[in-house]
């Protein structure tokens, strides 16, 4: 009597086939994590080995072109509240007018 493979077998080893697959992509993503933590620790190790230390001269220049950005955005948005003050008290200024029942 021959017994034909069982489908709970077969199941199984498609099963393990998955996890398999799936073990070797998590490795993967394991090793491009790692590889960019060591890309993003390399500037940090590298900055008090040429000698700039924490001050200005140990910045590298993508953390300066960061700061001036910071800068021209905070004079934007500072001219941004001026002008939305200048609008507000513009519309104050009509809101009373029409109030007054101001008629031509």
């Amino acid at each position: 009597m021959s017994d034909p493979e069982r489908p709970d077998i077969h199941a199984f080893h498609e099963l393990e086939q998955l996890i398999r697959a799936l073990g070797d992509e998590m490795a993967g993503w394991r090793r491009r994590a790692q590889h960019a933590e060591a890309k993003l620790k390399e500037p940090a190790t590298d900055a008090p080995r040429s000698g700039g230390g924490v001050g200005r001269g140990g910045r590298d220049a993508s953390f300066t072109s960061l700061e001036r950005e910071n800068a021209a955005l905070k004079t934007r948005l500072e001219a941004a509240r001026k002008r939305t003050s200048a609008l507000l008290d513009r519309m104050r200024f009509l809101r009373q007018q029409h109030g007054m029942g101001v008629e031509k």
